[in-house]
């Protein structure tokens, strides 16, 4: 088909307002939330799960490429096309105009419609005090749910894992190239045509004895146990992890998806935040075994920071703790989208430094007073490692006995009980945290190269937790920052290396390091295009698409289409 004839098509589904071509109109869809970019004949925006099966049908069709997208917050340019080197036409197909939230059972479950965020979630469940999967990060930024799911992203939560479910409906492409709807939503009397579930769907047609497959998981049911399992031999979790690969859960864009049924949590009625400092990061392997082994009760939330992150966090991710305190996480995603579609088009101009909008919003910060509470500026004096401890519950008295009568008393370690306002600060710096790098290189570009970001997964039972690097490491390195989700054993490694490193062949050796360890990345992101998918993933994306239509290249893969002409 013709790109002008492909165009003409797309149109007569979303109209001229729904479909975007050249590249100037393009630009920002094309372009990942970090790094990353490439070609596309056209960015089409669906209104409609009818008009996302009628682009879906024109651009298979068309033997194009389909690129899904949501909200564009990926961190490893998975979300958009990679470089110029297709065999065929490329399509953006944005989801984000696709929303609804459809709440099962008073609000313990949820069908969840493609361009629905975290967020929106997030305040529909409030309404029932109940909350939803994730409850920060992505939440804040404005990730969609099943951009989650496709990417088994999340599990700062202890007792929640990632992103899951076995419970969708969704849209491949069989070996004989022919578009197929398959519902797996778990809900009967939808319908037998795509248009007959969809209007199901959207006008809520269906009534709560339609609902089954409640035997099937919406979620990483198992997790709080496999958490708990200290000697474990693997990770607890990672993004190719062959038991949490199924349909849209781990499918990376390789399928679209058009709802899926997810768990949802009843709101703790308390929550305590301990602050932990310590300069032997051995205490705090300890401390770690300890909860999982013997506390009857798991933290919500337990986050790791070294000193060297806390500090860049205090002072290059300022603005963005003013901005989560200030303006509210409602606005962020707007604010987002606006700050990254501005940047791409100045970063066009030679004579203005790149990310300048990061500039000026560093600078600004700066004008305003300290924005950290005294205590958590005292422990930063005292101690070199942090634990963000957060209880609920139950487990507030159990923590605090424990806290009190051992970690208390071993030499170099101490921990308060945080206020309600010292709380909210001590989670918002830690969110500001995992900007914190990239403000910093973009401040310091002249003199830094571009920052390696590292997810990883230790094995549960990896009492080397701390990394020591060697000296053929270190001596590039301007920062090495170090923070995560530490009884998950999952952290978040950025590096910040001089300017004329070789950061390619840094990563190299830091990712054979961690070969020798057995340690899985990436944890959290998905490969993208920046990791290559080992081959138990590839062979799970080769089965949901074997045609290779949609998202090709992902995880290292071949572009090139695999429908045989006749």
């Amino acid at each position: 088909m013709l790109a002008r004839e492909l165009v003409k098509n797309l149109k007569e589904v979303c109209s001229n307002r729904g479909v975007l071509t050249g590249d100037g109109r393009t630009a920002y869809y094309r372009s990942g939330f970090r790094s990353g970019s490439g070609y596309a004949l056209a960015v089409v925006f669906p209104e409609s799960l009818l008009q996302l099966w009628r682009v879906l049908e024109v651009c298979v069709e068309g033997n194009c490429a389909i690129v899904m997208q949501a909200t564009k917050t990926g961190l490893t340019e998975g979300s958009t096309p990679s470089g110029f080197d297709y065999d065929r036409e490329v399509v953006v197909v944005n989801i984000t105009r696709i929303k609804k939230i459809i709440l099962l059972d008073g609000g313990k479950q949820a069908i969840v419609f493609p361009g629905s965020t975290l967020h929106e979630l997030e305040q529909e469940l409030r309404k029932v005090n109940r909350m939803p999967h994730s409850v920060i990060g992505s939440t804040t930024i404005g990730a969609t749910v099943v951009g989650g799911i496709a990417n088994n992203a999340g599990g700062a939560l202890c007792k929640r894992g990632s992103s899951y479910t076995e419970l969708s409906l969704f849209a491949r492409v069989d070996k004989e190239g022919k578009l197929k709807l398959v519902n797996h939503l778990g809900i009967n009397h939808l319908g037998e045509t795509p248009e007959e579930i969809f209007s199901t769907l959207e006008t809520e047609s269906f009534c709560s004895d339609d609902i089954c497959d409640m035997e099937k998981a919406a979620s990483d049911r198992d997790y709080s146990d496999r958490i708990r399992n200290i000697n474990a031999d693997k990770p607890n979790r990672y993004n190719a992890d062959p038991s949490r690969l199924y349909e849209v859960s781990g499918s990376a864009g390789k399928v679209a998806a058009f709802a899926v049924r997810v768990d949802t949590y009843p709101m703790p009625e308390e929550k305590q935040v301990f602050f932990l400092g310590t300069n032997n990061p051995d205490q705090l392997g300890f401390l770690r075994r300890q909860i999982l082994k013997q506390f009857r009760e798991l933290p919500e939330m337990c986050e790791y920071m070294n000193r060297e992150i806390f500090d860049t966090a205090k002072k290059y991710g300022k603005d963005i703790f003013l901005s989560i305190k200030h303006i509210g996480t409602k606005r962020l995603p707007r604010l987002y989208a606006f700050k990254s579609s501005l940047e791409y088009y100045l970063n066009k101009i030679p004579f203005i430094p790149k990310f300048l909008p990061d500039q000026i919003l560093y600078y600004l910060s700066r004008l305003f007073p300290e924005h950290l509470p005294n205590r958590l500026l005292d422990f930063r004096d005292r101690f070199e490692h942090y634990l963000i401890l957060v209880m609920s519950d139950e487990g507030i008295n159990e923590a605090r006995e424990y806290l009190e009568s051992e970690w208390s008393k071993m030499d170099g370690s101490d921990f308060f009980e945080c206020s309600q306002s010292e709380q909210e600060a001590a989670l918002m710096h830690r969110f500001a945290a995992a900007g914190a790098a990239i403000r910093y290189q973009t401040v310091h570009q002249r003199k830094t190269e571009e920052v390696l970001a590292l997810d990883i997964a230790l094995l549960g039972s990896d009492q080397q937790w701390m990394e020591e690097l060697p000296e053929e490491i270190n001596r590039h390195l301007d920062l090495s920052l170090y923070y995560g989700h530490f009884m998950c054993h999952v952290f978040h490694h950025d590096y910040i290396f001089k300017k004329g490193t070789d950061v390619h062949a840094i990563k190299a050796l830091l990712l054979k390091n961690l070969d020798a360890k057995g340690a899985k990345y990436p944890a959290e992101h998905n490969v993208g295009h920046m990791y290559e998918a080992d081959e138990c993933l590839q062979k799970f994306y080769r089965e949901l698409d074997p045609t290779n239509t949609f998202n090709p290249g992902i995880g290292g893969t071949e572009k090139q289409s695999r429908i045989t002409v006749s």
